[in-house]
């Protein structure tokens, strides 16, 4: 059921028979045959650690990563294109070592300082998916 807005909630967050409790996963898709791409970018560059996935799911290939509270699933499309407008946006801490660790493995780094109270960046993953990394501003 969709409720108009006069009928949500004050605070946007809760309501009386559920409340929202943080994000499990984020699913990002790949092309067919780039699970090792992945696992060189999602483990190798950013650090991330992979994740068993459960039978029943493995047989449709991807791969799982786990980082921080984060955890990212990459799932198989056969029609695949990147999604260059669609994102996550991530938050880290020493967002300047992340951009400079990600140049130094090839990845274009563009600073946006258009987002009220944060530092960021854009950057593509191996197969083209835009990404976004965030740290709050001091202060």
């Amino acid at each position: 059921m969709v409720e108009d807005e006069g009928s949500a909630p004050a605070t946007g967050q809760a309501h009386a028979d559920y409340s929202f409790a943080g994000l499990h996963h984020v699913q990002l898709a790949i092309p067919p045959g780039a699970e090792e791409a992945c696992r060189e970018f999602w483990g190798g560059v950013l650090g991330m650690t992979e994740l068993p996935k459960p039978p029943a799911l493995a047989a449709r290939g991807g791969c799982w990563f786990r980082g921080g509270g984060l955890e990212v699933h990459l799932g198989v499309e056969q029609d695949f294109r990147p999604a260059r407008k669609a994102h996550p946006g991530i938050l880290v801490r020493s967002l300047r070592d992340l951009a400079d660790r990600l140049e130094r493995h090839g990845h274009e780094v563009t600073w946006d300082g258009d987002f009220p109270g944060y530092h960021r960046f854009h950057a593509f993953d191996k197969i083209g998916n835009r990404l976004e990394f965030l740290e709050p501003r001091d202060g």
